[in-house]
């Protein structure tokens, strides 16, 4: 019994919060808004009132953070929602940058 009580002692949890990222979204000339609102709602999850609310932060200034997500899940969104603009022949910029 004393045994495990030492080995209890011993071990430390080092569980470690992984790195969160946003996923931005940016302003061109190019994409409609329509489509930027699509993004945000099927890929995003957003609501629509959010999403457009978004879509209008992006239209008016250069970006807006559609989202903060671990790293993988980021990068996949992110990929997801070019992939969809590339193949409707527009020049969507979103990529997902690590948090300070």
């Amino acid at each position: 019994m004393a045994v495990k009580e030492g080995i209890k002692g011993q071990t430390k949890s080092q569980v470690r919060v992984p790195r969160q990222y946003q996923v931005l979204i940016y302003n061109d000339d190019f994409t409609p808004m329509d489509f930027v609102v699509e993004v945000l709602i099927q890929i995003f999850d957003k609501e629509e009132e959010e999403a457009v609310a978004l879509m209008m932060n992006i239209h008016t200034g250069s970006h807006a953070v559609a989202g903060i997500y671990p790293r993988d899940i980021a990068r996949t969104k992110a990929m997801e929602a070019v992939q969809w603009a590339r193949e409707e022949k527009y020049p969507l910029k979103v990529e997902a940058v690590c948090m300070p």
